[in-house]
């Protein structure tokens, strides 16, 4: 818990940590400031992120962390966190460690302490490898921002300033892995190999909604498809149980029927995709908060179906169909199954993310039903 301070010409530079309810108050508001000018940026609801870094956060089971926030003659300037995910450790090493929740002004002076403050705190804890950010790990937001400024973020995806990479690459950060998102428009024309494909296995693929009077069981089945699907991706870490009850948790309030679809093979759970509307079309105009009228216009926008943009968050295979034609089969279902649900509901585009740059089978499905390649997030890391 140390505090850092350099005297500069007619200011000081001080880096806090995180302690009570009130700091917590300021690390949350801190985007407010460094976003004030970017109409891209869409602020988050204060009450879930309150949340998000509070010990009701199934991640902190098994991690732990700091958050910090720097001052420039008391006025907050920036923020970071720093942390360490057992389960992480377990698959990937026991001396790497995290930084996340990264904000900061345009300032090398603010971003040098925050980054100095997190990696002392790292070390402390034997960490060799640090990489990020990550908010809190790689099963939530994650990434910075490196192309795509133009547009706002979808929902859980984060947005970033312009100069976060070259302060970052300043303090001798490199890339690690580049994360895209693909844009893609709904009522797409089905390719004839999707078709053919699909055709070819019909007879033993199910394709299926998930079962809302099993919602809990359900869970457990996507979980499994998930951690086994994933299990060979880069940075992988499996969900556990209650991270994923508490993202079903989310789910359950906010996606309609249909958008959530479940592929067996003979029977068997084998593929899955989960749709969501994109609630940052209405967040982008609440400010961070519902109240006193803000949770109306949340409840009138998704009972009106409002959306006319979504987002894929999670898709997959299981491992053993992987780079086979059944494989592929699978893919092309679980994406074309639910477009009469959502263009029902009045969506049109949806954003597909993230996908890492060399997944090329799941790239190569995307260009072939004509998305296109808008976003590119980059986490960063070095060795301490």
């Amino acid at each position: 818990m140390n505090e850092k301070s350099s005297q500069l010409t007619s200011s000081v530079l001080t880096v806090r940590p995180v302690t009570n309810y009130r700091e917590m108050g300021r690390f949350i508001n801190l985007p407010w400031h460094v976003y004030a000018d970017d109409p891209m940026w869409v602020p988050p609801l204060r009450i879930e992120r309150r949340f998000h870094f509070s010990r009701f956060n199934s991640f902190f089971k098994h991690g732990e962390w700091q958050a910090w926030i720097a001052y420039r003659d008391n006025q907050p300037v920036g923020r970071i966190s720093a942390q360490i995910d057992r389960i992480h450790r377990q698959h990937h090493g026991a001396d790497t460690g995290h930084f996340g929740s990264f904000e900061c002004v345009d300032d090398s002076e603010v971003c040098a302490a925050l980054i100095q403050t997190a990696e002392e705190w790292l070390v402390a804890r034997d960490t060799k490898h640090v990489s990020g950010p990550f908010s809190l790990s790689i099963n939530q937001e994650c990434g910075i921002l490196v192309d795509g400024f133009d547009t706002p973020p979808a929902v859980m995806m984060p947005h970033s300033p312009r100069w976060y990479g070259r302060l970052l690459e300043e303090r001798g950060y490199q890339t690690v892995k580049d994360l895209l998102a693909y844009w893609v428009d709904v009522d797409f024309e089905v390719p004839r190999v999707m078709r053919a494909l699909i055709n070819k296995f019909s007879k033993r693929i199910h394709l299926r909604n998930l079962r809302m009077d099993q919602f809990s069981a359900e869970m457990e089945v996507l979980r499994d498809l998930f951690n086994d699907a994933w299990s060979e991706n880069w940075g992988f870490i499996p969900f556990t149980e209650a991270e994923f009850a508490e993202l079903g948790n989310s789910l359950r309030l906010l996606v309609p029927e249909g958008f959530i679809q479940i592929a067996e093979v003979d029977g068997i759970p084998a593929a899955f995709m989960v749709g969501l509307p994109n609630l940052n079309e209405i967040l982008s105009k609440l400010d961070g908060s519902l109240f006193p009228f803000g949770w109306i216009r949340l409840i009138r926008w998704y009972r009106g179906h409002s959306a006319r943009t979504g987002r894929i968050p999670l898709m997959g295979v299981r491992k053993q169909f992987q780079n086979t034609p059944l494989g592929m089969a699978l893919a092309f279902m679980v994406i074309d199954g639910p477009r009469k649900s959502t263009l029902s509901a009045g969506i049109r585009e949806v954003e597909m993310s993230w996908i890492l740059e060399n997944n090329k089978p799941m790239r190569g499905i995307l260009d072939l039903i004509g998305s296109r390649q808008y976003k590119r997030y980059r986490i960063y890391g070095r060795t301490l």
